[in-house]
This record gives C-alpha cells, structure tokens and sequence, in this order.
C-alpha cells in the first residue's frame, strides 16, 4: 500500500493540522484539539454541530463556516467521535440559543452524540437530527446516512443563520431528512491505513452496487457496465423510493467517493440529469464534486432531493467555507 502518510496512527492529526493550517481565516482548534470550529462564531444563533469517523473528508470539517456548521468532531479513520469531543465542542460553540447536532445514521455515531447530548444537558438546551438519505437498509438499523447529509447540513447552516429557532430548526430537520434519497457504486474497494488491505476486491468486469461510505460493500455484485446504463440503475432506485410531490425543485447531486476524476462525475451528472428530467423530475439547483468520500474508494453516489420553495432558499443562501462557498 502507498499512501502519502507518515503513519496510519498520526495520519488523522496531522491531516487536521493541516487543514486547519491551510484554512486558518475560517478555522482554529477547539480545547485540546479535541474539534475544529468556527474561528467567529455568531452570538445568539443556534450553534450547528457534527461530525463522524476521517476518511470522509471534506464532509465535515470541510463544511465549518458562515451558513453552515459551528463545529466539526473527527474520529479515527471510519470511528466516530467521543462523547467527550462532542461534549466539549457544545461547552466551547453554544452561544446562548442552543445546539443542534447532525447525525448520520450509524450505530457509533448515534450512540455516541446521544451520550454527549446527555452528559451536555444539564448545561445547554440540545436536539439532534438523524440523517438517512441512502436507498439502502440495514439490517434492524434503518437507511445509512451518507451524501445526502450536506444538503441538510446546507440547509440548516442556512436556517440557523438567518435565525431560526431551535425548535423549528428541528422540524426544517425532519422535512428536510424524508425528502433527499441517495445511492452509491464502485469501481474498487477502499484500503484502510490501518489494516492496508481492500475492504473488497472487484475484477474489472465487476461493479458494487449500493455501497456506503464506510468502505462497506452493497447489496449486490454486478457485470461492469456504460456510464448511462450504471446510472440508470441508480436513479431509477431513487425514483422508485422518494415521494415526487408537484411544485418542488429538484436537486441533482452527484458525489464522487474519494478517486473518481471530475470529467467523469459530470458525465454521470448528465446521464443522471437526462434520465431524471425524462421521468418529470424538474432539476433546478445542482451540484458536482468530491465532497463526501469514502477515503480512496472509485464510485460515486447520487443525490436527489425535492425542495419546497422554502428550502431552495436556504440552499441558495450565502455560505462561506473551506469546501463550499457562494453568495
């Protein structure tokens, strides 16, 4: 295995060195290091807070700044963050008016924000959204939050600044989380620091279909095919799970997952816009890019979400942070 690391137990701090280094106008360590934050935080605003294992990188800490997250804790490669962490960074980001957490729906991660949420309660007012964007299911445990969680992190970024309430923030939450569905695939699986090996291995007539950001296979193993038909299948399944309301705005998402070129990503973009629009699905807002990843894996995954008039608004509205920004 070659990788660009010193080794695999430092490569998370120092990779969070760095970027906070590198992003220092908009970032700074929390206490001890323990999470990134906001350099200026705003006075009064419900703080917005997340996190989860590295290896998705830029999601999170990438998304720290004006119109989006306060405050970002990283686990170790694939590890959620500790309560303490998460702890730590509502003491340090809480302004007055309370902290939100977002949460992809993972058994370490909801286990351990739920803990933070009550070893912080008797100090802070805090609620917590669980993300579960992806088609797929898991056993017991529901849908994997996966690309989908920037759009609600966007969206309540957005909300938080224009002052929404935190009880409110919660209900945009929860409309938010039932209207985005998301779907996955790759070309190779994801080689792990610490063990150096694959977490699966496909020959070159193979796809994995329905994978998850944590180097986890899918759900089913199929012949490699073009770009068009890969995609179908994807959009397809979306289509077949989400609710299509009338009068709502389309966001096309498409994500690669750590190894996938640009030109490739807006091929797929194309397929995906021309096979939804075909299905009646009117694309208004759209984004492209390497923004939630799954260390090296080559895939990509597919994010649609139907957005009231409302939501447009706040994915329009001004944001200003090392991986996203306009307005």
């Amino acid at each position: 295995m070659k990788k660009f690391i010193n080794s695999a137990e430092t490569m998370v701090a120092e990779s969070l060195q760095g970027f906070v280094r590198a992003n220092s106008d908009l970032v700074v360590f929390g206490t001890d290091r323990k999470y990134v934050r906001r350099r200026e935080l705003t006075h009064g605003k419900v703080a917005l807070i997340s996190g989860g294992g590295a290896g998705h990188e830029p999601m999170h800490v990438g998304f720290i700044g004006q119109g989006m997250l306060d405050a970002a804790c990283t686990g170790h490669v694939f590890t959620s963050a500790t309560p303490e962490q998460i702890v730590s960074a509502i003491d340090d980001v809480d302004t007055g008016a309370g902290c939100l957490l977002v949460v992809k729906n993972y058994d370490g991660d909801l286990m351990n924000f739920e803990m933070a949420m009550e070893m912080a309660s008797s100090r802070h007012t805090v609620e917590m959204i669980v993300v579960h964007d992806d088609v797929e299911e898991q056993p017991g445990r529901g849908r994997r939050g996966v690309a989908g969680t920037l759009v609600v992190e966007k969206l309540l970024g957005a909300a938080a600044e224009r002052d929404m309430s935190l009880p409110d923030l919660v209900k945009l939450g929860l409309e938010t989380t039932d209207c985005i569905r998301s779907m996955g695939v790759a070309l190779s699986g994801v080689t792990v620091p610490h063990t150096q090996r694959r977490t699966f291995s496909l020959d070159a007539t193979e796809i994995e279909i329905g994978v998850g950001i944590h180097g986890e296979p899918g759900h089913s193993r199929e012949p490699f095919a073009n770009c068009d038909t890969i995609i179908e299948r994807l959009c397809s399944t979306i289509l077949a799970d989400i609710r299509k309301p009338e009068d709502m705005t389309g966001l096309l998402f498409v994500n690669g997952l750590g190894s996938t070129p640009p030109a490739e990503l807006y091929l797929a973009y194309n397929s995906a816009r021309n096979l939804l629009e075909k299905q009646g699905v009117s694309v208004g807002r759209s984004l492209v890019g390497t923004y939630v990843t799954s260390l090296d894996m080559q895939g990509l995954s597919v994010t649609l979400a139907l957005l009231t008039r409302e939501q447009t608004e706040l994915w329009d509205f001004p944001v200003k942070t090392p991986s996203l920004r306009w307005g």
